[in-house]
């Protein structure tokens, strides 16, 4: 069943469609990735699903319900948590007021326990607890945001860029969190990532992006073995061809 599904979306940046007709679901306790290019309007989806845009046209709906053009603060409510690009922490609160934020939507008062649990996967944020986030390095800051989002104790997960600026070995730590999520919590996941190789690895099922629109779709096993994903987005060239130019080679899907 379908836990997030997306029915033939476009939304604008004024008079510019960023996405066009994008249609796509996340299965419950699935992680789903989409892949693409900068400016290939990957962000946007996820903002449209977060209710940060208006979609001009189409539908979205999460576990049954009709959430489309809903406020980012009901989308949360339901059990959507969204880290942003560019991890966007509060630099002058410290690592657990951050934490504390993430869970404004809910009432419990005592949310010791969530915090714990926060720490069990990032035990780096737990020796800094009282430091102010601005301090933190980069993939520190990046782990404080996927464990703001954990506060909210969401069903589906969107994540835009968690590997963005960060060292080939952060990367893979990152990763490992993210399926660990997934396993251990039951959660879905849409992943936004430039890093095709990470996401291929970590992820079910994927959907390429271009110039605002889906091109291909597949199960990430298959993705991993299509001549264009190896190409163009993991860097493999065919060595059999003598004197080939990347640059005057043509997409299959255009």
């Amino acid at each position: 069943m379908a836990l997030l599904e997306l029915r033939n979306i476009e939304t604008y940046y004024g008079p510019i469609m960023a996405i066009r007709g994008v249609s796509l679901e996340v299965p419950e306790g699935a992680v789903v990735t989409i892949l693409g290019a900068n400016g290939a309007g990957k962000t946007t989806v996820l903002k449209t699903v977060g209710g940060a845009m208006d979609p001009q046209k189409g539908s979205v709906s999460f576990a049954g319900q009709d959430i489309t053009s809903r406020d980012p603060d009901r989308v949360a409510k339901l059990g959507i948590g969204h880290v942003p690009e560019g991890r966007e922490v509060f630099p002058f609160l410290n690592v657990e007021e951050n934490l504390g934020v993430g869970a404004f939507t809910r009432r419990r008062t005592d949310l010791s326990s969530d915090l714990e649990m926060v720490y069990s996967y990032f035990p780096a944020l737990a020796e800094h607890r009282k430091q102010a986030a601005g301090f933190l390095s980069g993939g520190q800051q990046q782990m404080l945001a996927i464990g703001r989002a954990l506060m909210l104790r969401p069903k589906l997960m969107l994540l835009d860029e968690p590997s963005l600026g960060l060292a080939p070995r952060l990367v893979a730590e990152i990763a490992a969190i993210v399926e660990r999520l997934n396993k251990e919590q039951g959660m879905a996941i849409l992943l936004v990532e430039q890093n095709a190789r990470m996401a291929l690895e970590v992820a079910d099922y994927g959907y390429v992006m271009e110039v605002g629109r889906i091109v291909m779709e597949d199960t990430c096993e298959r993705l991993k073995n299509a001549t264009d994903i190896q190409e163009f987005y993991l860097g493999m060239k065919d060595q059999g061809v003598r004197g080939r130019r990347r640059w005057k080679q043509r997409k299959t899907w255009r």
